[in-house]
């Protein structure tokens, strides 16, 4: 069995009825993989470019539907191989603090087990095009939000700016 089988078989479907059959097909019919936090690793470690959809809720935010169908098209003409991971319902928001994502529909694009960028929402063709392209071309780059450290209103602290 390949490593990409492999890793497929290792990461259950969502319960029958808990996906919508367009964002399934990511899986069924276009090869991707579930992913979910005990998977994430192992997903996003695997060689060469990712992309990991975020659909979020279709009742919320119809337009995961369009970018489910768009992104196999968009995989056509990235005239490389480009995995797909779709993030399981019930990981989506871990998932998606996980690299910075915010708004839904998303596509997280890694390479080589490193973040890239994200394109968020559903856009017209020629502005995906050109998005895809910059994505592929972009070096690896930090996870916006992360790497910044946080202290609490008032918590004493062990440095200061002067």
């Amino acid at each position: 069995m390949n490593q990409a089988a492999e890793f497929a078989s290792t990461v259950l479907p969502p319960q029958a009825g808990a996906v919508h059959p367009l964002v399934e097909q990511l899986v069924t019919r276009h090869g991707g993989s579930w992913v979910d936090l005990a998977s994430i690793d192992a997903w996003q470690a695997g060689p060469g470019d990712r992309v990991l959809f975020f659909g979020g809720d279709p009742v919320r935010f119809p337009e995961c539907l369009d970018v489910a169908v768009v992104l196999p098209e968009l995989r056509r003409h990235a005239g490389r191989a480009l995995a797909i991971g779709v993030a399981r319902p019930e990981a989506e928001d871990a998932l998606a603090r996980r690299f910075g994502s915010q708004r839904w529909p998303a596509l997280v694009f890694l390479r080589d087990g490193e973040y890239v960028t994200t394109i968020s929402g559903m856009l017209d063709w020629d502005v995906y095009l050109a998005q895809l392209e910059r994505a592929l071309a972009m070096p690896a780059s930090r996870v916006p939000g992360i790497g910044i450290p946080l202290v609490a209103a008032g918590a004493a602290s062990t440095s200061s700016c002067h």
